[in-house]
C-alpha cells in the first residue's frame, strides 16, 4: 500500500461482560472489525490484529491501516452499441440520457469502448472509482463488529438523553477510536469516538484515563490504568502467580488445573492478585470431589492438591485488587467459603444415615421419560441387562458369580440421584454413589463399578476399571440406546438430546478396547428382551427390520468413525463389520485387510467377489457351498474347483488359528484361475445340474473369501 498507514486502537468501554463468553466477544470483536477493513482495501493481509478482552472492554489494535483506500478503476457498461449510436456512428438520445444520469456529456463519446457482451457488442465507459475514507469505513466495520458479536442475552438500556434506547450486551460508555494519535469520528451505541477510558475501578492512577496514540494504549492501560487489557497476558500472569503461590506453600502442592475455570477468572479480573487462604481441617472428611466442586463453581476458587492428588485444607483465590495488606480479603473469602464447605458436610452426613439399598425403592417415584416409565422400571431393566452380560464374561472367564454381582451394581448404580449431594451437585452422581456403597460396606469392586458405569462420558474418558463396572456401563448404554431407538427418538443430523452418539461410541470403545467376548448381536438382543412389548415398538417399525437390527446399525456408524481416526478406510471396517459380529476381533481383522489390501491380487479378487455376490443374489434360493467334482466340464472350472481345493484347507486353518492376515494372503493364488473362470464359463447354464454346480462353487468360493472380512466391499 503506498497510502499513507498508522497503526489503528479501537476500545469500547462497557460495564462488566458475562465472564464465560468475554473470550469469545473479544475475539470476534477484533476479527470482524479486521475482516471489514480488509474487504474495503482499508488493510491488506500484511497487518497484525492483536484482540484486547477484560471484564470492561473490548478493544483490537490493528497495524498498517490506510487513511484512505486506493483508488479503482471501474469499467461502467452503459448499453449495446446498436442501442447507444446510430448508423453514422453519433451517439442516440438513449445514450446521451444515460450519460447524462452519469454526469456526464457528449464529450465523452469518443473515448467510449467498444467490448464484446454476450452476442453483441456493448458500450463502456472508463472511471475511477475514489477509495474509502477511514472513517466511513471504520463507521461501516464498527457497526459490522458490533452486529455480528455472539452475544448470549442482550439488553436494552435508556441513553443519558432519557429518551433513546439501544441494545447491547451490556450498557457502553466511552468508545475510542485513534489512527496513530488522530481521533477518527466515527460512533456506536450513542457515544461519539475521542481518546478517553476508564481504567481499573479502584486502582487506576487517573480517570480518566487519555490515550496518546494507539500504540501507546497497552502500556498506558498497564502504567496508568492498572488494567491487563489482554485475556491471554492476563491469563498466562493468572498461571505464574497461582504457580509461585504453590511453590511457596511447598510440599509439593499443585493448584488444580481446570483451563475453563481459569478462561472463567481471567474474564473476572483486570488485574489479578492471587492470595493463599485456607479452612478448617475437619471439613476433609467430606468427599473431596465435593469440597473442589463447590469451591471451583461457586467460589472461583482453585483448590490445592497435595503431591498425591489429595486435597489439602488451603485454596488459591484470584483477586481484583492489590492492598497493601491483603488480610481483610483473605480474610472475607475465608468467611464465605465456610457455609459451602457446611453445606458439603451437611447432606454427606445426612445421606450417609440412608443405605443405598434403601433409597432403590423411592427410584418408582423418579420419571425417566413420559414413555419409558420410572428409574425404578429402568433400574430393573439395566440389571437384567448387566446379569445376562456378567453370564457371558462370567462363562468365558470362569467368574460364574459375575453375573449376580453386576446385577447387584446395577440395581444400586442409579440410588445416589436420589442423594442430598447429587441432589445440590448433579456433576457428582456415580461419584457420591461409590463413597456411599463403601460407606455401606460394599466391596470395591461394586462401589467402583456404580462410579464407573456413566464411563466413558467423553472423547478420550476412561473405561470402567473392572468387569462389573463394564457390564453395568455396557447394560446402561444399551438399555438408553434400545429404548429411545424404541419409542422413535433416533437422532438425526445436528440433533442429538439423548447424547445417543456418545453412548453408541461408548459402546464400540468397551467392547474393543477392554476386549471384551461379547457378541454385540447378542447383547442387542438381550437388551430388547430386558423391555415388556407394551413398552416398545420391537420390529423397529422400518420395513420391519427388527429393533435390534436397527440399534445395531446405528452402532457400527459409530465404530466406522471409531477406525477411521485409526487410520482404517470406510470400505475396509465395512468390509470387517459385515463379516463378524464379534468387535474383539475388530482390530486384527482390519490389519489382516489392511495388508491384503496391499497385495497385487487384491483388487481383482475383490472385484470377482462382488461379482459372485450379485451372481448369487439373484438366486431365488440359498445356495449351499457344495459340489459335485464329476459335474464339471470345462478346462477353466475344473481348474478352478482343483485351485480351491488347495486354497481352501491353508486359508480355513489359518482363519482357525486367528492367522487372519495368513488366511488372506492365502487367497491371492485364487486370482489367475477366477479371472478364468468369468472368462470361459457361463455359469447360468442352460443344464439345471451344470447350473447348480457352478453356483455351488462360487458359493464356496464366496464361503472362503469372506470369513476375515466381505472382501466385495473393497471392491472399487
Amino acid at each position: 500500500m503506498s497510502m499513507h498507514t498508522e497503526n489503528l486502537l479501537v476500545e469500547l468501554f462497557v460495564e462488566e461482560l458475562p465472564p464465560k463468553a468475554l473470550k469469545k466477544l473479544g475475539e470476534a470483536f477484533s476479527q470482524t472489525l479486521a475482516d471489514t477493513l480488509k474487504t474495503q482495501g482499508l488493510i491488506d493481509d500484511a497487518c497484525v490484529v492483536t484482540p484486547y478482552a477484560s471484564p470492561r472492554r473490548l478493544a483490537a489494535h490493528i497495524t498498517q491501516v490506510a487513511a484512505r483506500a486506493a483508488d479503482k478503476p471501474v469499467l461502467h457498461k452503459l448499453m449495446p452499441v446498436s442501442v447507444g449510436l446510430n448508423a453514422e456512428g453519433q451517439a442516440t438520445p438513449a445514450l446521451l440520457k444515460r450519460l447524462a444520469a452519469l454526469g456526464l456529456d457528449v464529450s465523452v463519446v469518443p473515448q467510449l469502448k467498444r467490448m464484446p457482451d454476450g452476442k453483441a457488442d456493448a458500450l463502456f465507459f472508463d472511471t475511477v472509482a475514489a477509495g474509502v475514507e477511514l472513517a466511513e469505513g471504520l463507521q461501516k466495520a464498527l457497526d459490522e463488529a458490533l452486529s455480528k458479536l455472539p452475544i448470549p442475552k442482550v439488553m436494552t438500556y435508556q441513553l443519558a438523553d432519557g429518551w433513546s434506547t439501544v441494545n447491547f450486551v451490556r450498557p457502553a460508555h466511552a468508545l475510542i477510536a485513534l489512527h496513530g494519535a488522530e481521533v477518527v469520528p466515527v460512533s456506536t451505541l450513542g457515544l461519539t469516538a475521542g481518546r478517553e477510558t476508564q481504567g481499573h475501578r479502584f486502582e487506576a492512577l487517573k480517570h480518566p484515563l487519555r490515550i496518546e496514540t494507539a500504540d501507546s494504549y497497552a502500556a498506558q492501560m498497564r502504567d496508568e490504568g492498572a488494567v491487563i487489557p489482554g485475556f491471554a497476558e492476563r491469563r498466562a500472569e493468572i498461571e505464574r502467580q497461582l504457580q509461585v503461590a504453590a511453590a511457596q506453600v511447598g510440599g509439593g502442592v499443585q493448584p488444580l488445573h481446570d483451563d475453563a475455570l481459569l478462561d472463567e477468572v481471567t474474564a473476572l479480573v483486570e488485574r489479578p492478585n492471587v492470595l493463599l487462604c485456607q479452612f478448617e481441617p475437619e471439613y476433609l472428611q467430606v468427599p473431596q470431589e465435593c469440597l473442589i466442586l463447590t469451591m471451583k463453581a461457586n467460589q472461583k476458587y482453585f483448590p490445592l492438591l497435595a503431591s498425591d492428588g489429595r486435597l489439602t485444607n488451603q485454596f488459591l483465590i484470584v483477586s481484583n485488587i492489590s492492598p497493601a495488606d491483603p488480610s481483610a480479603v483473605i480474610g472475607g473469602n475465608e468467611r464465605v467459603v465456610r457455609p459451602r464447605l457446611a453445606d458439603a458436610k451437611f447432606f454427606f452426613d445426612q445421606d450417609c444415615k440412608k443405605t443405598l439399598e434403601s433409597r432403590v425403592l423411592d427410584l418408582a417415584k423418579v420419571v425417566y421419560h413420559n414413555k419409558l416409565g420410572t428409574q425404578g422400571e429402568r433400574v430393573q431393566r439395566v440389571g437384567a441387562i448387566a446379569k445376562a452380560i456378567g453370564q457371558k464374561l462370567g462363562a468365558h472367564s470362569g467368574d460364574a458369580a459375575l453375573a449376580l454381582r453386576a446385577e447387584q451394581a446395577a440395581l444400586l448404580a442409579k440410588a445416589d440421584l436420589l442423594t442430598d449431594m447429587v441432589g445440590e451437585f448433579p456433576e457428582l452422581q456415580g461419584i457420591m454413589g461409590r463413597y456411599y456403597a463403601l460407606h455401606d460396606g460394599l466391596s470395591g469392586e461394586i462401589a467402583d463399578a456404580i462410579e464407573d458405569h456413566y464411563k466413558p462420558r467423553f472423547a478420550g474418558d476412561a473405561l470402567p476399571r473392572n468387569p462389573v463396572g463394564l457390564a453395568v456401563a455396557l447394560a446402561d448404554k444399551l438399555e438408553t440406546l434400545v429404548g429411545l431407538f424404541g419409542i422413535g427418538q433416533v437422532p438425526t443430523g445436528d440433533k442429538d438430546p439423548f447424547a445417543l452418539r456418545r453412548h453408541a461410541l461408548g459402546v464400540v470403545r468397551m467392547l474393543v478396547e477392554a476386549e471384551l467376548h461379547l457378541s454385540q448381536s447378542e447383547l442387542l438382543q438381550a437388551a430388547v428382551a430386558a423391555f415388556p412389548d407394551t413398552l416398545i415398538s420391537k420390529d423397529g417399525g422400518k420395513e420391519g427390520v427388527p429393533l435390534w437390527q436397527l440399534v445395531d446399525i446405528y452402532i457400527n456408524e459409530r465404530a466406522v468413525g471409531y477406525w477411521k481416526e485409526k487410520g482404517y478406510s470406510e470400505q475396509m471396517v465395512e468390509a470387517v463389520l459385515e463379516a463378524t459380529h464379534l468387535p474383539i476381533e475388530h482390530a486384527l481383522r482390519l490389519a489382516a485387510v489392511r495388508e491384503f489390501n496391499a497385495l497385487p491380487e487384491a483388487a481383482a479378487l475383490a472385484a470377482a467377489n462382488k461379482r459372485i455376490q450379485n451372481i448369487l443374489k439373484k438366486v431365488e434360493t440359498e445356495v449351499e457351498p457344495v459340489t459335485n467334482p464329476y459335474l464339471f466340464q470345462e478346462a477353466a472350472e475344473i481348474a478352478l474347483n482343483a485351485a480351491l481345493g488347495e486354497v481352501e484347507p491353508v486359508a480355513d486353518a489359518a482363519f482357525d488359528a486367528g492367522d487372519y492376515t495368513a488366511s488372506l494372503k492365502s487367497l491371492a493364488a485364487l486370482k489367475a484361475p477366477v479371472d478364468d473362470f468369468f472368462d470361459h464359463v457361463m455359469v447360468n447354464a442352460e443344464d439345471a445340474g451344470l447350473r447348480a454346480n457352478r453356483l455351488g462353487l462360487l458359493a464356496r468360493l464366496r464361503r472362503a473369501m469372506n470369513r476375515v472380512a466381505d472382501l466385495s466391499r473393497l471392491a472399487a
